[in-house]
Parts: C-alpha cells; structure tokens; sequence
C-alpha cells in the first residue's frame, strides 16, 4: 500500500480579492463539508486534498492536489510573487455579488504573468494595460468559481442567471462554475460542479505530466552535448598511432 511519500503532487493557487470565500472554498473541497469558523489569511494558507487522476479508466493514479490560498489583501501585493512559483493550476475565485472582484480577476492573472517580480510599481496600475487574451494561449488550467451563489439568488430572485456568465472565463478560455459554499451540495460526488472540478485536477495533472517530460527531454539533450574531456573522448575516438 502507497505511503504518502509515495503520492505525487501538484500545485494550485487559489486567487482573488479579500473576503470573496477563498478559505471557505478550500476547505468545502477538502473536507467535504462547510467551514464553521471563516478567517482571513495572511500571507498564504497551504491544504490539501486526494484527487484520483482519470478514475475509471487504466491510468486511473492517485495525485495529492496541493492548495496555495493567497491572501488577497493590499498591504501583500508587493511579496505575493514568491508563492506563484512551481504552479500547475489556478483557481480564480470572485464574488458574485461584487462586481469589482470578479474585475479584479484580470490583475490577479496580471501577478501569475510576471510572478518574477513584485506587482506593485508604485501605483499598483501596470496590470490595467494587461490583455488578458494573452493568456488565453497559456498552458496552466484555469478554473473560475463565483461564490455566494445563496445571496446572490436572494438578492436577484430570477434575474440573478444574468450575473452568471463571466466574460473573464471566456476571454482567458477557462471553466467556471458558481456555488453556495455554506452548502455542500454544491460540489456533491455525481454534481455537474463536482465533474468540472475532477475535470480540472486531471488537466492540472496532465499539465504536470507535460513539464516533467519536457524537463526530462532538456537533461537528455544536455547529456547527450556533454563536452568532450580526456575521459570521454576516449571511448569513441582512437589517437592515430
């Protein structure tokens, strides 16, 4: 039987402005049920959850997915970078009743993008001139989820399916969902929410898979252009006599 040892990782960052749900939907994804006590997170927060990568078929292999929560707040921007490294996936959280998170999105792509340096230039406006199409072509999965789908239903009654549809997933060719995360129907084992978010894992998984293979392809490469010395040259030429 595999220890945790034995298990393989990947890494997702989970994103979004202070106060949009990100703890609480950590915690529904890894323990099933609703967080009791709601906290801010400073800094960052790290869980962590047993995905089984394409269950049912014959590669069916168990991954631990590793969650980063990034705390959202302000006085952070400027050292938020150093957890952007080493990511397979993302996880762009907003409020779907406050417009100007689910906005804030496209900054929150704009710091993944230049994850080599702080965010903040002096006025924190440089990701304004960030199109986010340019993201639509880059390889890490990302996956939308709008939170306080509860309130955003009592508030809006039937004209709530309007505030839905996030132009942001479309511009940057990611999946979305919306939940209530006090409810953990929401991503029941069998939900269409629970479908996307194995979907997810799985290509967070392949795109893993696909990092380690090239990195394998680079050593290779390298070997194989090792320079020559004394040794080496040896075994293949012979000094004429």
């Amino acid at each position: 039987m595999a220890t945790a040892t034995d298990i393989d990782r990947v890494r997702v960052v989970v994103l979004g402005d202070s106060g949009v749900g990100k703890s609480s939907l950590v915690y529904l994804m890894c323990q099933e049920q609703p967080i009791v006590n709601s906290y801010w997170t400073i800094g960052a927060s790290v869980d962590v959850k047993l995905h089984d990568y394409r269950e049912g078929t014959p590669q069916k292999k168990t991954y631990f997915v590793e969650f980063v929560d990034v705390g959202g707040s302000a006085s952070h921007e400027n050292s938020r970078y150093v957890f952007y490294h080493t990511v397979h996936g993302i996880i762009l959280v907003h409020d779907l009743i406050n417009r100007k998170s689910h906005t804030n999105l496209r900054k929150w792509l704009w710091e993944v993008l230049n994850k080599e340096s702080p965010s903040n230039n002096g006025n924190g406006t440089r990701w304004l001139d960030f199109d986010v199409e340019r993201f639509a072509g880059n390889q890490i999965p990302i996956l939308l989820i709008g939170t306080k789908l509860d309130l955003l239903l009592a508030e809006k009654g039937d004209m709530a399916s309007m505030s839905l549809n996030s132009e942001v997933a479309e511009e940057c060719g990611a999946a979305e969902m919306n939940i209530d995360c006090t409810n953990s129907k929401h991503l029941a084992p069998g939900t269409t929410n629970a479908v996307k978010l194995s979907r997810f894992f799985d290509k967070v998984i392949d795109k893993r898979m696909a990092s380690n293979n090239i990195n394998q392809q680079v050593v290779t490469g390298q070997e194989r252009r090792r320079p020559l010395t004394p040794q080496n040259r040896r075994s293949w030429y012979t000094e004429p006599s």
